[in-house]
């Protein structure tokens, strides 16, 4: 405490007012405004143009004057344009217009058989049939050539079947080729003789055809059918030595109807077609055998 007050008692009195200094006299001659002159006002928000409406923000919020006016981005995001809807296509398109239909002889070449004419001399193959129908008890006559141009119709050397073999008759009689003549007559011997008597007891008498030579197209129209060359048999029942007739139809007695498939499954291979019962409605009372042409030999049978 002692030093202290011996401080205090050494230091100069300061005077009681305190001069302003005067501004520096190399700045510009301004006079200092008052200490109390009054705060200026606030400058007013600009006059609102006629395209912008007024706001009442304060000018520090306003971009500067001398850049271009920028738009303030939307709070919400505008939704993008939406595609005007595609039309729908129709429920059924339309069909495209139909070709029109080829002719016949566009469509199907002609079959090459339908040129076959006789020779002077008849061939060795043809003579060489007829031997052996006559080995095996066929009963025949020779018939005079069909042929039909227009149509396309043929048998060069066709023969007249009366019967099929010893004691076997074929009824009516039957127009055939010679090789078709021999196919069924060795079928009717060979596979409908022992059958018969395995499962009736008895023999075969007679087949009944129903069709053999026809001058016509397939059934339904196109190509030529087999029987256009005498090359198909259709076989509509047999009858045995006891009277027994067998019909071949769409549900025989379970007894026929066992003979029946037996004979129709031993004819493919022999015959190149076979058709039945349950193949189509054309063939539905009646055996449809053929030796039509095929490739490699096959077969064809329903």
């Amino acid at each position: 405490m002692l030093f202290a007050g011996a401080a205090l008692a050494k230091a100069p009195k300061l005077p009681e007012t305190v001069p302003v200094p005067e501004l520096n006299r190399s700045q510009p001659a301004q006079k200092a405004a008052p200490a109390d002159a009054p705060v200026p006002e606030p400058r007013p928000a600009d006059a609102p143009t006629p395209d912008q409406p007024a706001t009442d923000k304060p000018d520090q919020d306003k971009p500067d004057q001398t850049e271009e006016a920028r738009p303030e981005p939307p709070t919400v995001a505008p939704k993008p344009t939406e595609k005007p809807a595609e039309a729908e296509p129709p429920a059924t398109a339309p069909k495209p217009p139909e070709k029109p239909a080829q002719t016949q002889e566009k469509e199907i070449p002609p079959d090459p058989r339908s040129a076959s004419v006789p020779q002077e001399k008849m061939p060795e193959e043809e003579l060489a049939c007829r031997r052996r129908l006559k080995s095996v008890g066929v009963d025949f006559e020779e018939r005079k050539a069909e042929h039909d141009a227009a149509v396309g119709c043929s048998i060069p050397y066709p023969i007249v079947l009366k019967t099929l073999g010893k004691s076997l008759d074929i009824n009516p009689e039957t127009e055939l080729n010679c090789q078709m003549a021999e196919a069924a007559a060795r079928f009717a011997t060979d596979v409908v003789q022992p059958a018969a008597k395995a499962e009736f007891g008895a023999n075969l008498k007679s087949v009944g055809q129903a069709s053999a030579f026809v001058c016509r197209q397939r059934n339904g129209g196109g190509k030529l059918s087999e029987h256009a060359f005498g090359n198909a048999l259709d076989i509509a029942n047999f009858t045995l030595s006891d009277g027994k007739r067998i019909d071949v139809g769409p549900v025989p007695p379970e007894k026929d109807a066992k003979f029946l498939n037996a004979l129709r499954k031993a004819a493919c291979g022999p015959f190149k077609t076979v058709l039945g019962p349950g193949s189509d409605a054309d063939h539905s009372l009646h055996f449809h055998l053929d030796l039509a042409p095929r490739r490699n030999g096959g077969t064809f049978c329903q």
